[in-house]
């Protein structure tokens, strides 16, 4: 009888403590592998392993929750032999050798592909890392269309493994790279592909936490056939607002699913649903046979969701919910980034979008299918600061990483890059900030420091000189001629370190007794004559990062570059510099203008007499394709206005201009320069506006933004009468 008594005390016991761990366990808030702030409500994982021996069905029929999808979808583990493939098992690195480069198979007659597949592989092919050369390449991509591997769909296509087998590169998968958008299909929509893929790496949207390998796989997001291949639109955040509270606290629309997998998840929202500031709608009406299962709420549901407007409650939200679907992701998600509405993510086991690279606790809300009743209580807990906060990064990661087919192709590509060459992969900081990841290439630096955008966040004052770099493309036949008095005026500058005459014209150069004398040293490269371009590439003799960048007959004053420079310090992201231009659209001609007028307003600075940083040289060279370059070439024009255009789409801000001088070109004494000679041609202008809509069309959108703003001695910083006196001769010119 003790001994019974003993046993009966020890059972007693261990049901409690498992009581005790299972109910505890639900008010606890499992941090993310990317930090968090407490905001994702999730279950323990000793808790989950408790599940076959908790009564949890008993609280699944009283609330109508939905059980684990995580357990149903370990049906779906080990659908491919690769299933443990990881970099450094499954990836060739001695292929990359040259680099990282991608290959892309050219197609083949009578095989069909899809819209976005195409907008993919152009992208690719637009992109830095492309060759053309197999034995060059490091990565592979299919010509095959992978997106779609639902066997219903039309876009299905068969025979993939007989197609691949045939390929003398696809070498069982390995180092190839396929793109999924849909796979499974009706009823259980599994993750199989239908193919063998191999020791291919997958580019997968819903794609699970059991079946995602880390650092080998990349998770993208679910996007419609009509997202844009380039550019996209951007966020509709247009100004924050405080306290930053939206008509409704919490909204979704869209399909209820009245049986199959993901229907539990959505045939329990309306249980949240209050038709004030929390607006859950769902319908009935999808699918051929919906009558033959529609329920006695289908039609009150049906009536509330043709009420709203999914638009209007999209940008009047504050937080939008996005629940699984057939499949773990949903164009909602995207909807709600591009929105400013935070994503409320109610998906068990979906490894979200880039989650390698991004930290989604900054952006996003992560709740449990399982505990839907705590959402709104869990939203309604976090703080105006949190919220501003949560907004803001959503509009920086849609346009960073989501607004276009090109960005999410290259951010994959970009991923996979930092996996090869690990030495100058990009650091958190670097894909989680202001200008994001494509813009910040670890090939120039990977120290913070070395890039403009971060001083400000680091604390870094900017380095307190400057490198002139003067663009000389007329011969020197006389010490009268505007290039010698501009190095001696840019020369005497306190802050002047050095200049660099770009020696870019056709006739030799000239002897050393030519150049004036400066205290300051000269550094003369000889270009390539009628290279535009190569005015901006990186070139070694510049060792400060401010550069003076200056047409050889530009009219400036020592006081001006000085003061010039002092404002270039406290935008060191931006351009700095006097002559202004503008960009407009033409609406009876549907396309971009360009003009000289002086007006209100700006929107680019002119690289004739401009400061920036000098790592716009490096992204220059290595981030424009040489299509954009060679038209520049070809016009020997136009490449101020490209530098205008990638500094902007790079900072989303206009350029500064500094005080106001109308005289930036000077002439010879009798004769006018060749440079002075293209401003008076009628040609120039239209070649401007032409180059403004080749610009515009490759960047997918228009980045110039305009300006009212202009600095002046007498209006910047400090007191008036003491920059009055510090930089008096402006006033005189």
């Amino acid at each position: 009888m003790q001994a019974k008594k003993r046993y009966f005390i020890l059972f007693s016991a261990s049901a409690c403590i498992t009581l005790l761990l299972y109910f505890g366990g639900l008010q606890v808030a499992e941090k993310s592998p990317g930090g968090g702030h407490g905001l994702e409500p999730r279950w323990p994982r000793f808790a989950e392993r408790l599940l076959p021996f908790l009564p949890f069905h008993t609280q699944t029929e009283e609330y109508n929750l939905p059980a684990s999808p995580r357990l149903k979808r370990n049906a779906n583990a080990g659908l491919y032999k690769g299933r443990h493939c990881r970099m450094d098992s499954c990836f060739d690195f001695s292929l990359c050798k040259n680099g990282f480069k991608v290959y892309v198979y050219p197609q083949e007659k009578g095989e069909r592909i899809s819209e976005s597949y195409q907008n993919i592989l152009t992208s690719i092919e637009s992109s830095r890392f492309y060759t053309s050369d197999p034995g060059q390449a490091c990565l592979f991509v299919l010509n095959l269309d992978t997106l779609d591997r639902d066997q219903l769909s039309p876009q299905y296509v068969h025979n993939l493994k007989a197609k691949l087998q045939n390929s003398k590169l696809w070498n069982d998968g390995r180092n190839h790279l396929i793109f999924n958008l849909y796979s499974g299909t009706w009823p259980d929509y599994t993750e199989d592909l239908g193919f063998d893929i191999g020791q291919a790496m997958l580019a997968k949207a819903s794609i699970s936490t059991e079946n995602f390998r880390p650092n080998f796989d990349v998770s993208i997001p679910l996007f419609s056939k009509d997202h844009p291949r380039t550019g996209g639109e951007r966020g509709y955040l247009k100004y924050n607002s405080i306290p930053p509270f939206r008509k409704y606290m919490l909204v979704f629309k869209g399909k209820r699913y009245l049986t199959g997998i993901g229907s539990d998840t959505r045939n329990a929202l309306y249980h949240v649903h209050n038709s004030q500031d929390v607006v859950l709608l769902t319908t009935c009406k999808h699918g051929k046979d919906w009558q033959k299962h529609k329920d006695a709420r289908c039609d009150k549901d049906n009536a509330e969701y043709d009420r709203y407007d999914y638009k209007e409650m999209l940008h009047n939200s504050t937080f939008c919910l996005v629940p699984r679907g057939r499949r773990l992701g949903s164009f909602r998600f995207l909807e709600a980034l591009q929105a400013a509405c935070i994503p409320v993510v109610l998906s068990n086991g979906w490894e979200l979008p880039f989650s390698e690279v991004i930290n989604w606790n900054t952006a996003t809300v992560i709740g449990d299918e399982r505990l839907l009743l705590q959402i709104p209580t869990t939203i309604r807990s976090i703080n105006q600061d949190k919220i501003l906060s949560l907004r803001q990064q959503t509009q920086f990661l849609w346009e960073a990483y989501f607004s276009s087919v090109e960005k999410i192709a290259l951010t994959t590509l970009e991923i996979i890059h930092d996996r090869v060459l690990q030495h100058m992969r990009r650091s958190s900081v670097m894909w989680n900030n202001l200008p994001g990841g494509l813009f910040t290439l670890p090939q120039y630096s990977s120290y913070l420091g070395q890039f403009p955008f971060y001083y400000a966040p680091l604390g870094i004052k900017p380095q307190q000189r400057f490198t002139a770099v003067i663009h000389a493309v007329t011969p020197l036949v006389s010490q009268s001629q505007p290039i010698l008095k501009l190095i001696v005026a840019v020369s005497k500058s306190q802050y002047c370190a050095q200049v660099v005459v770009l020696w870019n014209c056709d006739k030799p150069l000239p002897a050393i007794h030519h150049w004036p004398a400066t205290s300051q040293p000269v550094i003369v490269i000889e270009g390539e004559s009628k290279v535009m371009s190569s005015r901006f590439l990186p070139y070694s003799s510049i060792v400060t990062d401010a550069v003076l960048s200056l047409d050889e007959d530009t009219v400036l004053s020592t006081t001006e570059v000085d003061f010039a420079f002092t404002v270039w310090q406290s935008f060191p992201e931006r351009i700095v510099g006097y002559p202004a231009r503008s960009h407009f659209w033409e609406v009876n001609k549907e396309r971009w203008g360009y003009t000289s007028k002086w007006t209100n307003d700006y929107s680019m600075v002119l690289t004739g007499a401009a400061f920036y940083h000098r790592y716009y040289h490096y992204l220059y060279t290595h981030y424009l394709p040489a299509s954009l370059k060679s038209l520049v070439d070809q016009l020997s024009n136009c490449e101020d206005i490209l530098m205008n255009f990638l500094v902007s789409a790079v900072t989303k801000m206009p350029p500064i201009k500094v005080t106001q001088k109308k005289q930036y070109k000077e002439t010879m004494m009798g004769q006018q320069t060749s440079r002075a000679s293209r401003w008076a041609d009628p040609d120039h202008f239209a070649q401007r506006q032409t180059c403004m809509n080749k610009f515009a069309s490759w960047f997918g959108t228009m980045p110039l933004v305009h300006s009212q703003m202009r600095l002046d001695p007498v209006l910047f910083k400090d007191q008036v009468s003491i920059l009055r006196k510090k930089y008096k001769d402006i006033e005189r010119l």
